[in-house]
């Protein structure tokens, strides 16, 4: 098998466990991706790897210039079963890249789409660009997983594959036991509250996502200042291209004291337990791990009322906002701080609900459709 994605970040951050897994059922498990080589985890984890010259940008021409017979060549060496593409412009290229190919037996392609760029919140020319270039991905590829009901139903109703050929799996998976509330001390909370100089009676919520337009961070700064309440701070976890213009909104806002730009962290099960309640705010999202990391520590959650969100946030998981609605978004502060209660129900309900998340559920789905390709290719070869 060959895993495709983007960046290497991507397949570190949510592929590991899936290539682990195969990997000791005695697969041959392949990866390639930007700078993938100088990633000691992926080289680690994957039998060989290849960096490939894509950019994240859509409209770069290197994604098809050099990128495509880039991918063919990997393709035709690594005789593979299965391509599972992930991430838009890899998953958009490889499989432009294979359907090229003129080779006796082309591999099975699988695609996750951690969220279609077309969906209900999206500018209506833009949605209909998106959703046309998915049609015509469509047709390179065997198998199409969606992480969020939405995208599942808007696959189907597109037609973007035959139905039987659509899945729906809750997300990507997440390893519940390494954002347990167990694990986290109350000497690694309290050192947090002392490195962001928190008052006892200060409280804390978090928003752990990068900094771009998308994320919105400027709604919950703007949304802080409404309260005025200078016991509640907010910490931003993660960094990106928006970060010095929501550093610079702060000062502007007089919050330079409340709120605590963090950057890029590796101990966020401890800034999670140490947080009153997360905060994601997105325009748009395939299926947020924040969130289920936030449940895994039964740390109630708001969040906008979009694809993904909504999915999670259900049976009283937490509360749900308006994209762009301060107001709103103020008044659900101000309701997970003084009603500490109810907000623990919330943080309750969603440790119950996270279990469905579970990475080895995901495994054992993936499984299956892998066994359905592999039939599939025998057949189609045999014929």
């Amino acid at each position: 098998m060959l895993i495709v994605a983007t960046i290497a970040g991507a397949i570190e951050d949510f592929i590991l466990p899936f290539i682990d897994h195969y990997r000791h059922l005695g697969w041959q498990v392949d990866g390639i991706a930007v700078d993938i080589t100088s990633n000691p985890a992926c080289v680690a984890a994957l039998n060989s790897v290849w960096d490939v010259p894509w950019s994240r940008n859509p409209l770069d021409p290197r994604n098809f210039v050099n990128a495509v017979p880039r991918i063919q060549k990997i393709v035709i060496q690594g005789d593979y079963n299965l391509v599972h593409v992930h991430t838009p412009v890899a998953a958009f290229v490889t499989r432009y890249a294979i359907a090229q190919l003129e080779i006796k037996q082309k591999p099975q392609v699988i695609y996750t789409a951690h969220g279609f760029h077309f969906h209900q919140q999206g500018n209506p020319l833009t949605n209909l660009l998106f959703l046309n270039l998915e049609r015509l991905a469509g047709r390179w590829t065997d198998y199409l997983i969606t992480i969020n009901r939405e995208d599942e139903a808007a696959a189907r109703k597109h037609h973007l594959l035959p139905d039987a050929r659509i899945f729906y799996t809750p997300g990507i998976g997440l390893e519940l036991d390494k954002y347990d509330l167990d694990r986290v001390s109350s000497e690694q909370t309290e050192a947090i509250r002392q490195e962001l100089k928190l008052k006892p009676k200060d409280v804390l919520l978090l928003t752990v996502a990068e900094f771009t337009p998308n994320k919105r961070h400027r709604d919950q700064l703007l949304a802080l200042k409404q309260l005025n309440r200078p016991e509640i701070h907010l910490a931003c976890a993660g960094d990106g291209d928006t970060r010095p213009e929501i550093e610079q909104l702060a000062q502007k806002l007089d919050l330079q004291q409340q709120v605590h730009f963090l950057g890029f962290r590796h101990d966020i099960p401890a800034l999670i337990c140490s947080s009153t309640a997360l905060l994601l705010t997105s325009g748009r999202e395939g299926l947020p791990r924040s969130i289920m990391e936030a449940f895994c520590a039964a740390t109630p959650v708001i969040g906008t009322k979009i694809r993904g969100i909504q999915d999670l946030l259900t049976d009283d998981c937490g509360l749900l906002v308006e994209v762009g609605n301060i107001e709103a978004l103020s008044q659900a502060i101000a309701q997970m701080i003084d009603h500490p209660q109810q907000a623990g129900q919330m943080g309750a309900n969603g440790r119950q609900k996270v279990e469905t998340y579970d990475v080895h559920n995901i495994i054992e789905q993936y499984t299956q459709i892998y066994h359905q390709a592999l039939a599939r290719q025998t057949s189609t070869t045999s014929n």
